[in-house]
C-alpha cells in the first residue's frame, strides 16, 4: 500500500502545478531551452492506450497533473469520451483529447513524444501473468502495430502483462517493421521498486523518501529481485530472515492486492502511480535532465538474457546506458541463478508468438 507520505511526496515532485516549475526551468535554461525568464517545459504529446480502463484512468489523470505534458491524448476500445470530458476541466497545462475505437488508433499516436501501454485484462484471483498471456499478447501486438506506423520514433512504456513476454513482443513487431530502436522500448517496472522501497522503509523504520532499492530481472514472480544488500540508507539492523520475507513480500505484492480486492481487481492505483513516476522521469530524459536513473525491463547485455531489468539512464533518446548489477549479497546471487530459466522461458514466449504470424 503505498502510504499518505508517499502521495504527498508525488503531488509535490511530478504532479506540480504550473506555478511551481521554477527549478526545472532552471534545468531548461542550462539546456538552451530558452533564453527568457520564464521558460516552459518543451512540448510534449503523451498517449495513453487503454485510457478508460482500471489503470487507465487513474494514470491518466496523474499525467494531466504533470506540467512536463502539454498534450495528452486518451484511446480506449470502448468509454474514452467520458474520462476524455472529466480530465478536460482539470486546470492544468495539457490539452486532452479523446479517440475511442480501432479507427481512431492513428490519430491517437500521431505526434506522440510519449506512449503508455495499460491496455489489456487484469489478473484475477488465482491467475498468473502467464494467464493474462492469451489475450493481453494479441492486445500490445496490435498496438505496437499502430505504433510502428504512426509514431515510429516515440518512446513506448508497456504497462500490459505479462511484461515480461510483451516487451519482446513489442520488440519483434518492431523489427519487421523496421522502426525497432532498442533505447526506446521500456518494460514498466517501477511498480516493483515503489513496493520494496515502501516495504523495506517501513521494516527499517527510516523515511520513505529517503529509500532507494533497486530492482532487477524481471516483473513477475521470482524473476522480481530486490537489491535489499544495496538499499540506501543502509539498515543494518535487519536480520537475513528478515530481507528474506521482504523480497517475498515485494514479488507477491501483485497477488497481495489481488487478494485482498476479493476478486474485483487488481493493483490499478499504485500501478497508476508507478506508472506516472517512470513515465516522468523518461519525460525529464527526453528534456535533457541530466542523471535521471530508474529501473526497467530493456534489451539489455547485463546477463546471457535479450532483456533484463536493471538500473537504466534516461535521455534525450531515451535509454542512455544501461547500467551493470553491482556488488550482489550471497542470496542475490541465489534469486538471480533461480529467476534466469524462468525469464528467459518468458521472453522466448512473447519471441515466438509474435513471430508466428
Amino acid at each position: 500500500m503505498i502510504s499518505s507520505f508517499s502521495s504527498t511526496m508525488l503531488i509535490r515532485s511530478i504532479l506540480k502545478k504550473q506555478s511551481s516549475l521554477s527549478s526545472y526551468n532552471n534545468i531548461l535554461r542550462r539546456n538552451n531551452y530558452s533564453s527568457s525568464s520564464e521558460c516552459v517545459p518543451p512540448a510534449r504529446k503523451v498517449v495513453v492506450l487503454g485510457a478508460a480502463g482500471g489503470i487507465g484512468q487513474p494514470l491518466s489523470l496523474l499525467m494531466k497533473l504533470n506540467p512536463l505534458v502539454s498534450m495528452l491524448s486518451l484511446y480506449d476500445i470502448v468509454g474514452t469520451p467520458g474520462v476524455t470530458s472529466d480530465l478536460s476541466h482539470a486546470n492544468t497545462r495539457s490539452q486532452v483529447v479523446g479517440y475511442m475505437g480501432e479507427g481512431n488508433l492513428g490519430k491517437a499516436l500521431e505526434g506522440a513524444d510519449l506512449v503508455i501501454i495499460p491496455a489489456g485484462i487484469p489478473r484475477k484471483p488465482g491467475m498468473t501473468r502467464d494467464d493474462l498471456f492469451n489475450i493481453n499478447a494479441g492486445i500490445v501486438k496490435g498496438l505496437c502495430t499502430a505504433i510502428a506506423k504512426y509514431c515510429p520514433h516515440a518512446l513506448v512504456n508497456i504497462i500490459s502483462n505479462p511484461v515480461n513476454s510483451t516487451v519482446p513482443i513489442a520488440s519483434e513487431v518492431f523489427k519487421k517493421a523496421g522502426t525497432y530502436d532498442e533505447r526506446r522500448l521500456f518494460g514498466v517496472t517501477t511498480l516493483d521498486v515503489v513496493r520494496a522501497k515502501t516495504f523495506y522503509a517501513a521494516k527499517a523504520q527510516v523515511p520513505v523518501s529517503a529509500v532507494n532499492v533497486p530492482v532487477v530481472g524481471g516483473h513477475a514472480g521470482i524473476t522480481i529481485l530486490p537489491l535489499f544488500s544495496q538499499a540506501t540508507p543502509k539498515a543494518d539492523s535487519l536480520s537475513e530472515e528478515e530481507i528474506t520475507a521482504l523480497t517475498k513480500r515485494t514479488q507477491d505484492g501483485g497477488t497481495e492486492v489481488v487478494e485482498a480486492k476479493a476478486g474485483k481487481g487488481s493493483a490499478t492505483l499504485s500501478m497508476a502511480y508507478a506508472g506516472a513516476l517512470f513515465a516522468d522521469a523518461c519525460l525529464k530524459g527526453l528534456n535533457g535532465v541530466p542523471d535521471v536513473v530508474e529501473c526497467s525491463f530493456v534489451e539489455s547485455n547485463v546477463t546471457e538474457l535479450p532483456f533484463f531489468a536493471s538500473k537504466v539512464r534516461l535521455g534525450k533518446n531515451g535509454v542512455e546506458e544501461v547500467l551493470g548489477l553491482g556488488p550482489l549479497s550471497d542470496n542475490e546471487k541465489q534469486g538471480l541463478e533461480a529467476l534466469i530459466p524462468e525469464l528467459k522461458s518468458s521472453i522466448d514466449k512473447g519471441i515466438k508468438f509474435a513471430n508466428q504470424s
